[in-house]
């Protein structure tokens, strides 16, 4: 077992301890190389040596996605010259976010991910199946090609989409494992069942779930989940990571959680005001990356926001579990009196059989208010599918949204823009957005 997988075994006083000296060599390290955290310890009369221990973080500033979209320069730590890989956010929602790394940083980054799939029963004797880019500056598709290399485990990098190709490759070189986007092994299930491939027979026995919930706030597999899982009889491990933190929370086999790294990431979830929420309470995930080189982040709020769990998991790791993301605070959605997430809006249109897939868009109407428009792809386009849509919304929402249906050729164009990574499912068209 590597280091940083250990870590998540520590007693929970050990825990706090190792974390709060590597906070220490992060403070000093950051006043030292950092232009951007140096001048902000000076405007707050902040002395690294003062914070002393977690509780102390407080008294720092939080620094948020603008900040560095703004001054990405200034949170560069080391020169240009050492840097060996550049890579950025997805910019889902704005401009997106670049990140540089050293080559101390991929090692990092590979041991990250070494752990991540060993925590997801992965070993030397897997192969694994990467239904993901591995190009356009995606740092997640680079993370997990070097964490299995570094896991010793075989892989087959086939990339995203096509359905054929992946059964093709599947039958062929036998993995025992693959790592996609939940909504695309439906399509995989699907093409499955049109062209008579029994899926259950295959050498498949798990999948490791990227960018997508399959999981509800209580773990119990929501809608997507649930697909999946009655169709393919293959164990389900959902990860949750961002390019800034550098670092996964994946699941074990118990399902209850995404396991945190201490020795890789501060985490804190704070508040509306700032400060740190009990666990099983909501907040914003706040992060402070430990051992990172190239462009070091403390006290970052990613925007997403999740419930955290204390309580030592049966698989022995005492490390805190973190939820499946309840939503964006920038895609939080104020509808008529409603206020949803779109994680909950996304599992309540995978929970229509008559769905093939959908787009929600959301813009401001004349009065500043949201108003949400939804593009479907409707399995059949009848009066009936159409009044049985919009009396299901109008039931769970209590309010009906605008509906566009559209032809599949029209809903790929919305999902998979030519410079995308990831299929887009939420266009924020707001004032302001």
């Amino acid at each position: 077992m590597s280091q940083h997988a250990e870590m998540a075994f520590l007693e929970k006083k050990a825990i706090e301890t190792m974390q709060e000296q590597k906070l220490q060599e992060l403070l000093f390290y950051l006043d030292r190389h950092s232009p951007y955290y140096r001048k902000l310890f000076s405007q707050h009369q902040i002395r690294p040596g003062d914070i002393k221990t977690l509780a102390d973080l407080i008294r720092i500033p939080v620094t948020n996605k603008e900040n560095l979209q703004e001054r990405t320069e200034d949170f560069l730590c080391v020169p240009r010259s050492q840097i060996i890989e550049y890579t950025s956010t997805s910019g889902t929602l704005g401009t997106p976010v670049t990140i540089a790394l050293t080559e101390n940083d991929l090692q990092r980054l590979a041991e990250n991910e070494e752990a991540s799939f060993a925590c997801a029963d992965g070993s030397a004797s897997d192969i694994y199946q990467l239904m993901l880019t591995l190009d356009r500056q995606f740092m997640a598709g680079i993370a997990y090609y070097s964490g299995i290399r570094k896991l010793g485990a075989g892989l087959i990098r086939v990339g995203p989409g096509v359905p054929s190709l992946q059964w093709e490759t599947i039958l062929r070189l036998k993995p025992t494992a693959i790592v996609a986007v939940p909504s695309f092994l439906l399509k995989l299930i699907q093409f499955a069942r049109e062209h008579g491939i029994d899926m259950n027979s295959t050498t498949v026995r798990k999948a490791v779930c990227i960018g997508e919930n399959i999981r509800n706030t209580d773990f119990t597999l929501n809608v997507l989940g649930k697909k999946i899982s009655e169709s393919w009889n293959i164990r389900l491990y959902s990860t949750y990571a961002s390019t800034e933190m550098q670092t996964a929370f994946t699941e074990c086999r118990e399902g209850r959680g995404g396991h945190h790294q201490p020795g890789l990431l501060i985490l804190e979830l704070l508040d509306e005001n700032g400060r740190q929420v009990p666990p099983g309470q909501a907040g914003e995930v706040t992060i402070s990356t430990l051992g990172v080189e190239g462009m070091p982040l403390l006290r970052y709020k990613t925007g997403d926001i999740c419930k955290s769990f204390e309580e030592p998991c049966r698989c022995g790791r005492t490390s805190l579990r973190l939820s499946p993301v309840i939503g964006r605070k920038k895609q939080m959605i104020k509808f008529k009196g409603t206020t949803l997430f779109a994680p909950a809006l996304f599992d309540l249109l995978n929970g229509m059989e008559e769905i093939v897939e959908f787009v929600a868009e959301i813009y401001s109407n004349e009065i500043g208010t949201d108003e949400v428009l939804l593009h479907i792809l409707p399995r059949t386009k009848s009066q009936e599918s159409d009044h049985t849509i919009r009396a299901y919304l109008q039931a769970k929402l209590r309010v009906s949204p605008q509906i566009k249906y559209i032809t599949a050729e029209e809903i790929q164009k919305m999902q998979f823009p030519e410079s995308g990574r990831k299929p887009v499912k939420f266009i924020d068209r707001r004032n302001g957005a």
